[in-house]
């Protein structure tokens, strides 16, 4: 089963960035989000292929057309309201940005919001009572586990990345965590952000066929945005990371896309027989 997933995130959405932490820097950036969402739209048209978008609020207030407009054919998803780190807020903050995007997102598609990811991977151990809150937020399903340590969040004692069931204080939530490859002592996402990039396609193709029963991908806009200028001040490391293989990233996920069939969330859902799969307690 592999599952298609899009965080929708302007080009500046970059965490841990003192030049774009929040709305007030935000605003000072053009606008790129349009012709990024067309071109992901010919991609899924051309390849008939269904995905999930996990949506900021902020889009959603400052461009609702948009959201509409995904979701006359695409699940919609919460990607919070502010796109910050879970680690950076209180219970009550974390909920508050959490509960705002859903109420929002439903607002504007008349539709209901299920499934939800934290920015960045950002659940700890440390955070578990977030699956308290986003379950509280009436989200059913959770893509935020990274099962493995991650510079920001992740939880290694998770375990195999695989659709499991979250217990936590009392809730139980759906959870499909996402996919990593083991290279040495560290985890890589190849199959989205900057490895995705990064990486040849004839190796992301051979690590996908490894992982025949379980792939999730996530990609954002601006991983497929060759135009797109530099935000300034990042570090050198930074600008390695948010900006290797732009121009060939539109190529690549075409050839995924073909070589491969990907469904979305709630097709994976369907498919899923939640009485077999692992129970996580946390």
């Amino acid at each position: 089963m592999n599952i298609l997933t899009f965080d929708v995130e302007e080009w500046f959405h970059l965490l841990d960035n003192d030049s774009t932490r929040s709305e007030a820097e935000w605003v000072r950036y053009p606008v790129r989000i349009y012709e990024n969402m067309e071109r992901i739209f010919r991609i899924l048209d051309d390849t008939n292929t269904r995905a999930t978008f996990f949506v900021i609020g902020w889009i959603a207030r400052t461009y609702p057309d948009l959201v509409r407009r995904i979701a006359e054919r695409y699940e919609i998803g919460s990607h919070t309201m502010n796109h910050q780190l879970v680690w950076q807020q209180d219970r009550a903050a974390f909920r508050e940005d959490v509960a705002s995007s859903v109420r929002l997102l439903e607002d504007i598609t008349g539709r209901r919001v299920r499934c939800f990811r934290a920015p960045g991977f950002s659940i700890r151990t440390s955070e578990a009572w977030a699956f308290e809150v986003i379950r509280e937020c009436g989200i059913e399903i959770d893509c935020s586990v990274f099962p493995a340590r991650h510079a920001h969040g992740g939880i290694p004692s998770y375990g195999r990345a695989q659709p499991s069931l979250i217990r936590h204080a009392g809730i139980e939530i759906k959870e499909f965590p996402i996919s990593t490859k083991e290279i040495g002592p560290h985890h890589v996402v190849f199959s989205g952000g900057g490895y995705f990039r990064l990486f040849p396609y004839g190796l992301i193709r051979r690590w996908a066929r490894e992982q025949p029963d379980y792939l999730i991908s996530y990609i954002h806009p601006r991983d497929l945005d060759a135009g797109q200028p530099m935000v300034p001040g990042l570090p050198l490391s930074r600008r390695f990371k948010s900006y290797v293989g732009l121009k060939g990233a539109e190529r690549k996920l075409r050839r995924l896309l073909t070589d491969f069939r990907f469904v979305d969330l709630e097709e994976a859902d369907r498919q899923t027989d939640w009485r077999r799969v692992p129970t996580i307690q946390l």
